[in-house]
């Protein structure tokens, strides 16, 4: 990295933040009233006051649940390196009590109960984390109900943390299970405006304490300020939170986004995040458009053109009406025999770029039944743009509808 340029180095930086959770997510803990917070007051208070407690942290995959537990835990291991033992145990391998219990302490649960009690009287707290936690109440739930019973032994000190992506978690326990639950929930909801505000100036502003050339930091951060204030970029942001909400994926983005800066200006751009706007989502319509005939191009645009005159309904025979009349406007040399062009329209149908409208008249000629374009406008025009031989009529046929 000694002969990298300042470019090169910057790039490397930004990759190695987006990669690293405890950075993502230390600015969001900041606030008193954020999960961070909340999360290591109750497990912080369990270990002062040598109390038991249990919580759930519920909210979609990728919300953020595990990164900020780790982070809590990571704290307070620093906090108090004596006090604290953590156990890990997923639903997905340790639901059954028996092998949870062979996996972690012993074949059974009265050696759990005992060493809660000496752990309590050694003053050490135990965290159990059970990840899937859903998958626990699955069966009879024995496992959740003998580590819950336990903590309602006085010598007991242990804090149950459960993690779903189930809002409905808790409904799945059994009453006795409840009852013995301190049915506290902390909710991990898809970051707000400001949080995704504060996460861009967070990971993407170069620090000015950093070996980076002063001058060149103040360049990067200053045209990043103008990124970020930009609208057009406030709308792809917001475009790409419209597809995929959670914090895993928008950092999956601004990867995409950083990856591909432009390393002899060294600069990121607008275009940067245009970019991996478009690269991230799938167009399945618009590539099947790649791999159309000529032909099928006409016919495509031909029922575009139906719709745009409100022709809402248009069969084969309408179709090639249209494209008898695009052929005389413009003189094409594009055109095919009819027996050609309805071999190039059942292959459309099979492509699901255009399907019938019912089921209704399966004895009818194909020529007769009425279909329907399964792609729209936007993804018609782009897809004419992206294809390398498109006849200029049809490009020009489609700005002039749009």
């Amino acid at each position: 990295m000694g002969g990298a340029t300042p470019a090169e180095k910057a790039l490397i930086l930004l990759r190695t933040r987006l990669c690293d959770p405890n950075f993502i997510f230390r600015p969001l803990c900041e606030s008193s009233d954020s999960n961070y917070s909340k999360l290591k007051f109750l497990v912080a208070s369990s270990i002062t006051e040598a109390c038991s407690n249990s919580i759930l942290l519920l909210g979609p995959r990728g919300s953020g649940k595990i990164a900020v537990l780790d982070l809590v835990i990571g704290d307070l291991l620093q906090e108090y390196p004596d006090s604290i033992t953590v156990i890990r145990l997923s639903g997905l391998l340790h639901s059954d009590e028996n092998c949870a219990l062979k996996a972690s302490f012993d074949e059974n649960s009265q050696f759990l109960i005992a060493m809660l009690r000496e752990c309590g009287l050694a003053h050490k707290t135990i965290i159990f984390v059970l990840d899937d936690f859903d998958l626990f109440a699955l069966g009879k739930q024995r496992l959740l109900y003998n580590l819950l019973d336990a903590l309602q032994s006085v010598t007991s000190q242990a804090v149950v943390i459960g993690i779903s992506c189930r809002l409905d978690a808790d409904q799945l326990l059994e009453k006795r299970v409840i009852s013995r639950f301190s049915n506290r929930k902390l909710l991990f909801l898809p970051p707000s405006e400001e949080d995704i505000q504060r996460l861009l100036e967070h990971i993407l502003l170069l620090p000015t304490d950093s070996s980076l050339p002063t001058d060149y930091v103040i360049q990067f951060n200053t045209k990043l300020q103008k990124i970020l204030a930009d609208e057009k970029f406030k709308e792809i942001i917001n475009t790409y939170l419209n597809l995929d909400s959670t914090v895993k994926d928008f950092l999956r983005y601004l990867f995409r986004a950083v990856s591909i800066m432009d390393l002899p200006s060294g600069l990121l751009s607008l275009e940067n995040f245009k970019t991996a706007l478009s690269n991230i989502q799938r167009h399945p319509k618009m590539e099947s458009i790649k791999d159309c005939s000529i032909l099928e191009l006409y016919i495509l645009v031909c029922m575009k053109r139906l719709e745009v005159k409100e022709q809402n309904s248009y069969n084969f025979t309408t179709v090639m009406k249209e494209y008898k009349s695009i052929h005389d406007s413009f003189q094409t040399s594009d055109y095919y025999a009819k027996n050609v062009c309805l071999r190039a329209f059942e292959h459309l149908l099979q492509r699901g770029l255009i399907e019938f409208i019912d089921s209704r008249g399966q004895n009818q000629s194909v020529e007769y039944r009425p279909v329907k374009l399964l792609i729209s406008f936007h993804e018609l025009h782009q897809g004419l743009k992206s294809y390398r031989s498109c006849p200029a009529i049809l490009q020009k046929i489609m700005d002039r509808e749009k």
